[in-house]
């Protein structure tokens, strides 16, 4: 009895929840190891259906780093990468599109379609979703002082999106799931990070939310304790001292620019805990780091 009192509990802390934020738009990017483990994958795809089920629009965009890196392996090519970005020449585009747009994106698709929900594939090349320029990187050079241009191939960043074929999938009950790949204007395939997709996607749709599923437990002081809640000008102050840095750098860009968008809240939470999302939104403390203005 004391379970099912327990159980009943729980539903009752989530119901404001549900109520705030039935026919709202939540953007989330799925990453790390919640893609890798099966009972994590499995779990995601149950949480996605269920946040559906009561009226939430998921919205998911995904990376695939390590399979793409595996896949690599597997052909006798090496991945090479120079400050965290992917040096993508022409065969290596061809793999990324093949494990993101194909592989990857269909396995997720599949999941939460096994579970109850009506989930559809896209990239960023569908409905022009997404317009990308190739990125250009540029670093000191040590012997001479001077900028020098990184050329790091069919790497993409983002000049525009438009919404209106998310708008419309999810109009019909769907559930969007987008691979991070779109074309440059000489028509070329380009590579571009999920989690700067995510936040200005997220942006583009005015979303209630912006969640990105890490495998870190959020965002750490220099004492290593997990700050609950960071805005603008303390991020600014992380990031000048070197606490934020590496790969948490993205995705605090990624939620800086969908607050500028219009985004409500942003939150980086670890994707390795069973039900994180449910975790996240549905009780008072949530597990991560939300991100605010």
């Amino acid at each position: 009895m004391k379970t099912i009192v327990e159980k009943a509990n729980i539903l009752i802390e989530a119901l404001p929840y549900i109520r705030k934020f039935y026919g709202k738009t939540f953007v989330i990017k799925y990453g790390g190891a919640v893609m890798v483990e099966e009972k994590l994958k499995d779990a995601f795809a149950k949480n996605i259906a269920l946040l559906n089920f009561i009226g939430i629009k998921p919205v998911i965009v995904h990376g695939g780093g390590p399979k793409i890196n595996s896949i690599m392996e597997q052909m006798g090519k090496k991945p090479k990468f120079i400050h965290g970005h992917r040096v993508t020449d022409k065969e290596t585009i061809d793999i990324v599109e093949m494990v993101l747009g194909g592989l990857i994106n269909k396995q997720i698709v599949s999941l939460i379609n096994n579970h109850g929900g009506r989930a559809i594939g896209l990239s960023g090349k569908d409905g022009n979703l997404i317009k990308a320029r190739k990125k250009i990187i540029k670093k000191i050079s040590a012997e001479t002082g001077t900028p020098e241009i990184i050329d790091l191939g069919l790497v993409g960043e983002i000049e525009k999106v438009n919404p209106g074929i998310l708008t419309s999938v999810e109009k019909d009950g769907f559930i969007p799931v987008i691979a991070p790949i779109s074309t440059g204007k000489k028509n070329e395939t380009l590579n571009i990070n999920a989690d700067y997709v995510a936040g200005m996607i997220a942006a583009s749709l005015k979303a209630e939310k912006l969640i990105l599923l890490t495998d870190v437990a959020g965002i750490k002081d220099k004492k290593k304790k997990l700050i609950s809640t960071l805005d603008n000008k303390k991020i600014s102050s992380l990031i000048s001292n070197n606490t934020i840095a590496g790969g948490m750098l993205p995705k605090v860009h990624a939620c800086q620019n969908a607050l500028k968008g219009g985004v409500k809240k942003t939150h980086i939470i670890d994707g390795r805990i069973p039900n994180a999302l449910l975790l996240e939104i549905f009780t008072e403390k949530g597990i991560g780091t939300e991100i605010v203005k």
